[in-house]
């Protein structure tokens, strides 16, 4: 043993002779000739040591282009008298691949001449494997081996990247659900199978994905024409179950790059609209989406884009529109609403901006900047001994936080604002999922605890439902403006508010009516016994300075 390391220093020999008991070790001259390995090498490798004795490094890699450069660069390195670690494939005497993390040690003279080199290796087979595994689930769907959605994202933008044009088809599968009610999981397993058949046959030299349990995506270079006659290919190839002809239809958007889309996700999201326009309309069909729909996706994608910075930059506002007692017109709150204005897009409205800000998660922050903005406001009127209640909307994803009643708590005590002065805004969509999640709930009856107060928004356009009415905190509700635009016109309608009040007060609810526009809407409304009218004749929204530049006057 001491013969073999007699070249290094007394203190380094126990070190190294240790590390021999945890790695596989090899000495290899400076011909790159093996002159030694320990016994866990050969057990790892399958060489003995009379026939490895003498063998190069270079064949201890596979003899591919790949191997034998892999092990060229490793020798260079060494020979500059520079170490060397990383992850590498080798192969055994007999063949079969395994891979080592290896760490090549070069042993230099005085004169910088290269004497010999150590590897420590120590065997990462099953982990390489199991990486290999895991990726080739992640990159291949199991059951019909096409492409998995992350392959088909990645294969999308190589493409882009090299400037490619081609088509992005979206297929689904019409009434697969109904389809795989009728017939056993084995069943459901064959019309899988023979669907995609059928999709590799039409398609023929296209690359394919499953990206959902029916929904499938093609990237070819076929004609739109040729694309649009799939649900005639599959016409006359039916699918067969235990020997019964099964009739299948897809519905399909087609999207072009670089004509339609530019973006992987945005060439998904225009296929995916194209493909439900078409199952709204009955499904069976391929078609492309409209060029104003294309623009619209475009915008939708720009102010995704741009909210980000604007949020970084504060370039959103706060408008304060004015709510005023029916019998006295004094004002007894300002709802807040977000304002956004781009040199680019113009003005986005808080109904194009509050669903895409939902969508990619900015909805919290937006929240959280409208509500310091109002806290502030209701804080600097209390101190000015003229308290007025500020309203803020707020969405079900924010609740979804667990710990966002303590945010909001949080905001008020930082702006010195008095919890009982701000009201929070939900719709009926919200008071629907709160009502079936106590974490919501809770939060909310934490939240009117400590004086914050909860009106229900929209009333009478989402999931009516006299139960949340009863669990949730409500005090109020806002009749929504699609009432209101048809109140003095259609009869019905108002029959329909005035039962709409008349329930609310059965309730004990304070009763707002929004949207209010003209003077005969405002009359009929204080007849019907509203508590609160909001809208453009009423008053419209104020910044902060317009309404704070009376304090003092």
């Amino acid at each position: 043993m001491l013969s073999r390391y007699e070249q290094f220093k007394p203190e380094l020999l126990d070190i190294i002779e240790s590390l021999e008991q945890f790695y596989m070790v090899t000495h290899i001259d400076h011909n790159g000739s093996i002159t030694y390995t320990n016994k866990a090498f050969l057990e790892t490798s399958k060489w003995t040591p009379k026939r490895v004795l003498g063998k190069t490094l270079w064949q201890m890699f596979p003899n591919t282009e790949i191997g034998q450069q892999e092990a060229t660069e490793i020798w260079e390195h060494v020979s500059n008298g520079k170490p060397w670690s990383g992850t590498v494939e080798k192969v055994s005497r007999v063949g079969d691949p395994y891979y080592v993390k290896m760490t090549a040690i070069p042993i230099i003279r005085s004169t910088d001449e290269l004497v010999s080199v150590i590897t420590f290796e120590l065997d990462m087979t099953k982990d390489v494997q199991l990486h290999q595994r895991l990726e080739q689930i992640a990159f291949f769907d199991y059951e019909t081996g096409l492409m998995s959605r992350h392959n088909l994202e990645t294969t999308v933008n190589k493409s882009i990247a090299q400037k490619s044009s081609f088509a992005f088809v979206y297929l689904a599968i019409d009434h697969f659900y109904a389809i795989q009610d009728f017939h056993s999981n084995e069943s459901r397993k064959e019309i899988i199978q023979s669907f995609t058949n059928r999709i590799k046959r039409f398609f023929q030299n296209s690359q394919i994905a499953r990206v959902g349990v029916n929904e499938f995506v093609v990237l070819t270079q076929y004609a739109d024409w040729f694309i649009e006659g799939f649900n005639d290919f599959l016409d006359r190839h039916p699918i067969y179950i235990e020997n019964d002809p099964l009739s299948v239809t897809v519905s399909g958007g087609i999207i072009r790059y670089p004509e339609d889309q530019e973006t992987y996700t945005n060439m998904m999201k225009a296929a995916i609209s194209a493909t439900q326009d078409v199952m709204n309309q009955g499904g069976g069909k391929i078609t492309t989406l409209s060029t104003a729909s294309h623009k619209a996706l475009n915008r939708k994608s720009l102010i995704h884009k741009k909210l980000i910075s604007a949020l970084q930059d504060h370039k959103l506002q706060v408008a304060y529109q004015p709510q005023i007692d029916s019998q006295t017109g004094d004002v007894l709150l300002y709802e807040a609403l977000v304002r956004w204005y781009d040199d680019e897009l113009g003005h986005i409205s808080p109904d194009e901006l509050i669903p895409i800000a939902e969508e990619h998660g900015l909805i919290q922050k937006i929240g959280e900047f409208v509500l310091t903005e109002a806290a502030q406001l209701a804080a600097t009127l209390h101190h000015a001994n003229q308290p007025t209640n500020i309203s803020v909307n707020t969405s079900v994803r924010e609740f979804k936080d667990p710990k966002h009643n303590k945010q909001i708590m949080s905001i008020l005590q930082k702006a010195s604002c008095p919890p009982e002065l701000i009201q929070l805004e939900i719709t009926e969509t919200f008071a629907f999922k709160a009502e079936e999640e106590n974490s919501i709930s809770s939060q909310m009856k934490v939240l009117k605890d400590a004086g914050v107060e909860f009106a229900l928004d929209d009333f009478g356009t989402g999931f009516a439902s006299f139960r949340y009415m009863q669990s949730l905190p409500i005090t109020k509700i806002k009749i929504d403006k699609l009432f209101i635009n048809s109140l003095t016109t259609h009869e019905q309608t108002k029959k329909l508010v005035n039962g709409m009040i008349q329930f609310a007060k059965s309730m004990d609810m304070y009763v707002v009516a929004e949207g209010v526009e003209t003077e005969e809407q405002l009359t009929l409304l204080k007849q019907l016994e509203v508590d609160a009218l909001q809208g453009y004749f009423i008053g419209h929204p104020m910044t902060k300075k317009e309404i704070t530049s009376t304090l003092h006057s």
